[in-house]
C-alpha cells in the first residue's frame, strides 16, 4: 500500500491501493469530480484517474488525448489537474485567491488533504474548466 498507487488498471483498483486516510480524501475528491461531471467517465490515464478526453496537436505535429480533469494521489499531496485555459489565462491559476492553502500551477491544484481546500471551490473550478473545453470543436469526449 501506498500514497502513490502504481500500476492500478481501474478505478477501483486505484483506490485500493492508497492507505487511509489519504484513500478517504481521494475518494471524496473523486465523489465531487464524478457528481460535478456525470457524463464525464473516469478511467485509469497515465496513472491517475482521467475524467473525459480531449484531442490536442501541437504545432510540432505531436498529437493526442488527454483528460480534460484528473485526479492523483502524489507521495505528497492530492493533485487536481484542470487541462484547460480561456482567454490565455489556465482555469486552475484564475481560482489561485480562492484556493489560498492549495500550491497552484498552470493546470494543477495540489493540497495535502481535502480540509486545505474548499470542495464548493474546487468544484466550481472543475466545472468551469469542462465548459470551457466542451465548448471547442475538438473536446469533450
Amino acid at each position: 500500500m501506498a500514497k502513490k498507487p502504481i500500476g492500478a488498471k481501474t478505478v477501483a483498483e486505484y483506490f485500493e491501493r492508497i492507505e487511509e486516510p489519504r484513500r478517504t480524501e481521494v475518494m471524496a475528491v473523486h465523489k465531487m469530480i464524478t457528481k460535478a461531471l456525470p457524463k464525464l467517465k473516469p478511467e485509469i490515464v497515465v496513472g491517475m484517474i482521467g475524467y473525459g478526453s480531449y484531442h490536442f496537436k501541437y504545432a510540432s505535429g505531436k498529437e493526442g488525448d488527454w483528460p480534460i480533469i484528473a485526479l492523483a494521489s502524489q507521495k505528497n499531496y492530492i493533485s487536481v489537474y484542470v487541462c484547460a485555459s480561456e482567454n490565455g489565462k489556465y482555469i486552475a491559476e484564475k481560482h489561485r485567491a480562492e484556493l489560498p492553502k492549495a500550491s497552484i500551477g498552470k493546470s494543477c491544484i495540489r493540497f495535502r488533504k481535502t480540509d486545505d481546500v474548499d470542495l464548493k471551490t474546487l468544484e466550481k473550478v472543475v466545472k468551469e474548466g469542462y465548459r470551457v473545453m466542451s465548448s471547442f470543436k475538438q473536446s469533450a469526449r
